[in-house]
């Protein structure tokens, strides 16, 4: 057998074998590094810890989705920083560290929240089976990804669908399709990587509480611009001009480019009463100006949170009246009651309602926030194509 220290008598009396001193130093430096950090640690009775190690920071904070101001962390002798929360519910939640005021992911976390401004870290609180969007021993659908080139945006992009469970092996079954819609800021993931859309799907069809049906959610940006100039909502939209070419280029690129495709790719129904659309924010928007202003595509519309619609109602929906409650298999408008665009949705509603168009209106608890759309979508899939 091979031995690394087989050396003459008077070599290895002389000196120590050079393979025994490398293992012993590299044991003694391995033996002197410090543990590794967990974060975050979700306890059992839902508490939560985050640890962040910074040395030379002078003050660090955690700041959770929907918690409000950021929680003080404490440093301990190594220079780790942590806190621990209250028992937080159920859910998913964003976080980021704020380290002497610059937002920073949990490098200790593979979980992300991917976003075009702010990408933060994710944690898991996990809850029973009942909630919607936990992972469950059901059926499970596929999710696709395709690239393409638009011709109207002029950029090269992408969209998801998402297969319901048993789909290739359906045959010649077609199937409804729901237009899904991110909000600003997001990517076109953001409602698989966030919102949890597939598996809200995967559970809601094994449940029998919704149709199976694709799902298809694409880039929600027509002048990409928008998103590119200013990470500040209210000033990227103020940009009249900006605005309106986001919105009409999006509407014409789901149109005439992603839906043909889409139509041409998978086995699905070609009409308007097997088509529908919502989405969330600014998905929420183009849910509004696409779905109400192309009846003839869409007989199913839903708006979560919805904003940055700007102008005037009656010159963004110039043919509605009352004549679409014909065509309109539901309407859904929906907030949360802490959400900023609280005021604006209800206004939007008063509108409607004005005109004598009927829809479901519903004031949910939370802010503008994933924890209010994944609920949204769970209770908006139960109600299509019924």
């Amino acid at each position: 057998m091979f031995n690394p220290c087989k050396q003459s008598a008077s070599r290895c009396a002389a000196s120590p074998c050079l393979f025994l001193v490398l293992i012993a130093t590299a044991v003694s430096a391995f033996a002197q590094q410090p543990p590794p950090i967990i974060s975050p640690e979700v306890q059992s009775d839902r508490r939560v810890t985050f640890r962040f190690s910074d040395p030379n920071a002078k003050e660090v904070a955690v700041s959770i989705e929907t918690l409000g101001k950021p929680l003080p962390m404490q440093k301990d002798d190594q220079g780790v920083w942590s806190v621990t929360t209250e028992p937080l519910e159920p859910d998913y939640y964003g976080y980021s560290f704020v380290a002497d005021g610059v937002n920073l992911i949990d490098p200790s976390n593979y979980l992300m929240k991917p976003n075009l401004l702010n990408t933060q870290s994710m944690v898991h609180v996990p809850g029973p089976p009942s909630l919607p969007w936990e992972r469950n021993d059901v059926p499970h659908g596929v999710i696709h990804r395709h690239f393409y080139r638009s011709g109207i945006v002029g950029d090269e992009r992408e969209y998801y669908v998402y297969t319901p469970p048993g789909y290739e092996a359906a045959g010649l079954k077609r199937y409804p399709v729901l237009y899904l819609l991110h909000g600003y800021s997001d990517d076109a993931s953001a409602w698989v990587a966030v919102g949890r859309a597939n598996m809200i799907l995967d559970n809601l069809i094994a449940q029998g509480k919704a149709k199976p049906m694709l799902v298809v959610m694409p880039l929600g940006y027509g002048a990409p611009e928008i998103v590119q100039r200013t990470p500040q909502f209210a000033s990227a939209f103020r940009d009249e001009s900006l605005r309106k070419r986001n919105y009409d280029r999006f509407r014409e690129s789901l149109l005439k480019e992603v839906i043909p495709a889409v139509e041409t790719d998978y086995r699905v129904y070609y009409d308007r009463n097997s088509r529908a659309i919502a989405g969330l924010s600014m998905g929420g928007a183009e849910s509004l100006l696409t779905g109400l202003n192309a009846l003839d595509h869409f007989a199913w519309v839903g708006a979560f949170s919805s904003g940055g619609m700007g102008g005037s109602y009656d010159e963004s929906f110039p043919a509605l009246d009352s004549s679409a409650n014909s065509q309109l298999h539901l309407l859904w408008v929906s907030c949360g009651v802490d959400d900023r665009l609280i005021e604006a949705n209800r206004k939007f509603r008063d509108w409607l309602e004005s005109k004598g168009i009927k829809l479901k209106w519903l004031e949910t608890p939370g802010p503008h926030a994933w924890l209010v759309w994944r609920r949204n979508l769970a209770e908006f899939a139960t109600l299509l194509f019924q």
